[in-house]
This record gives structure tokens, sequence and C-alpha cells, in this order.
């Protein structure tokens, strides 16, 4: 398992609380960082940006969008308490963006936000080298395919990169990965997987539709084969 530097990680987790880079540049966020980093961790977590309520409880995922979200992960066999605690959970950006414009939801994050925080997401990656990449939601998924894949061209679909392919994890390239829609317990574990999953949020209705929660179930499978492989 991927233990950070104590140091270096302390550095990223002042970084990340003291920075003020998109409210200086004039976004209307509400600063105070939400993420979690525990001392050791294979596993990430990438979601969007923290919601209201995550800033208000200082945690990842909270209130509905973590009920959701967990009943997914528990049909893979985390329990949350158990996953809080050892695998990174963290977002594109850091901060809570504010209400979008229509009234439904949050405002995503502008590319310049998600500029100004990308070296934090960088950061994190260098420290962790995560095996396990689960990005959840459109903005987060679109860090590793392209912008023109539907959702139900990628949900239930997962990507394993063999240990040779690449060191960076934030440097994947999908056309040297293998596209696959079941766990291969074949595989080498010293590859690395990425596996993407819906936007969990109440506000989203893509996860309620039959034929989308069949493929979130396969999702589910894959990082349960994953899990039980791996004995995370």
């Amino acid at each position: 398992m991927a233990k950070p530097d104590k140091l270096q990680l302390a550095q990223l987790d002042k970084q990340l609380r003291d920075c003020i880079l998109c409210l200086n540049a004039g976004f209307a966020i509400t600063t105070g960082a939400v993420f979690s980093h525990p001392p050791a961790s294979d596993v990430m977590l990438i979601g969007q940006a923290p919601g209201i309520t995550e800033v208000e409880a200082k945690r990842p995922f909270n209130a509905g969008s973590g009920r959701r979200l967990f009943q997914w992960l528990e049909g893979a066999g985390w329990q949350e308490d158990t996953f809080r605690a050892n695998y990174v959970m963290t977002a594109v950006t850091k901060c809570y963006p504010g209400k979008g414009s229509n009234g439904k939801g949050d405002r995503v994050p502008t590319k310049a936000e998600q500029q100004l925080c990308r070296p934090f997401l960088e950061g994190e990656f260098k420290l962790y080298r995560p095996r396990l990449i689960m990005p959840v939601g459109g903005l987060a998924i679109k860090l590793f395919f392209p912008a023109s894949k539907r959702l139900n061209q990628i949900i239930g679909t997962a990507v394993y990169f063999g240990p040779e392919v690449s060191a960076d994890p934030l440097d994947l390239n999908l056309k040297h990965g293998q596209r696959l829609t079941e766990f291969d317990p074949s595989l080498s574990h010293n590859g690395r997987w990425l596996v993407p999953l819906p936007h969990p949020s109440g506000a989203s209705l893509w996860p309620n539709k039959p034929k989308n929660k069949l493929l979130i179930e396969q999702a589910i499978r894959i990082l349960e084969g994953i899990r039980e492989a791996w004995q995370l």
C-alpha cells in the first residue's frame, strides 16, 4: 500500500486548507477545502467538488450523495466507515462552488477554477500513486475519458493498465489500457485500474433509469472483484 511521506502530506494538507486562489480570482466560492487523506492508500475516489453539506461537515460525499455512493460501494463489499478511514476521497476542485444558476444542484466549477486547483490533485496523485482510481461524476470522469463519450458508454466498464504502461496515474493513455466489462483475476496485481461511477447526487436522474442501474451494477461487480483480489 502506498504510504506518502508524512511531512510532504502535511504540507499538502496545509496548502489546501490555506488556499484562496479561486476567491482571489473572483469566483464566488465558499473557501475551506474538503478532502480525506489517510496515512496510506492504494485507492483514490475523485468527485466533482464538495457541496454545502460537505463544507459544513468537513467530509467528502456527505448527506444524500454520500448515502447513494456508499450504497453502491457497500455492494462491492466496502463499509462506509472502513472506506472513509482508509482511502483517499478528494475532488477535481476542493471548495464549494455555490449553487447552479438554474437553482438545481451545485454550480460546475469553471475550467479556470479546475486549473487553479489542478496542482493539488497532481500532488495527491504524486504522493499516493493509487492503483485503483474511481472518478465519480462527469467532471472527474473527463480527467481520463474523452468529453465526447456519453455516460452509458463509460459506466459499467473499467480500464486496466499493466505495470509497464505508466508510472504516473495522471498520465494514463486509454489506448494503452485494456477495456473490460468484468473483473479478470488473471491480470497482474501490480497494474492499475480505472473504474468510473456516475454522480450520486439526487439532482441527477441518470442513475434512476433501469438500463443505467444495470451499468452501475456492472461497475460494482468489477470493484468487488478488485477489492477481493487485493484484499482491500
